[in-house]
């Protein structure tokens, strides 16, 4: 499955300069970690965001977004972004600080 490299390198653009931060392919497309955790990444066509339970909620309502179902099941702290909620760099910067948030709050992996 091909990933959108386009929006992969915008978000490399919109990251802070951070050794903590690496990429990996998964999902068929290509993740962005920090100390290990998932926090976004790119799935077709998609921006992929982890924000925790409590602010997937939120975020769902907002236009352009979608439950991450990757597996036919719901995932509660993750949603997926589309095109359309990404049109300017301010947007996309803004969904891959939400997501560096939360995932700043979990210790870092072993």
């Amino acid at each position: 499955m091909a990933f959108d490299a386009e929006l992969a390198d915008r978000i490399r653009q919109v990251l802070p300069g951070n050794r903590a931060i690496s990429e990996r392919k998964m999902f068929g497309g290509l993740a962005f970690l920090m100390n290990g955790h998932m926090f976004c990444g790119v799935v077709k066509d998609d921006l992929m965001v982890r924000l925790g339970e409590e602010a997937t909620e939120a975020a769902l309502s907002r236009p352009h977004t979608r439950p991450m179902d990757f597996t036919g099941k719901p995932l509660k702290s993750m949603i997926y972004i589309d095109a359309g909620g990404l049109d300017s760099d301010e947007s996309l910067r803004s969904w891959v600080e939400c997501a560096l948030k939360f995932v700043r709050t979990l210790p870092p992996k072993k």
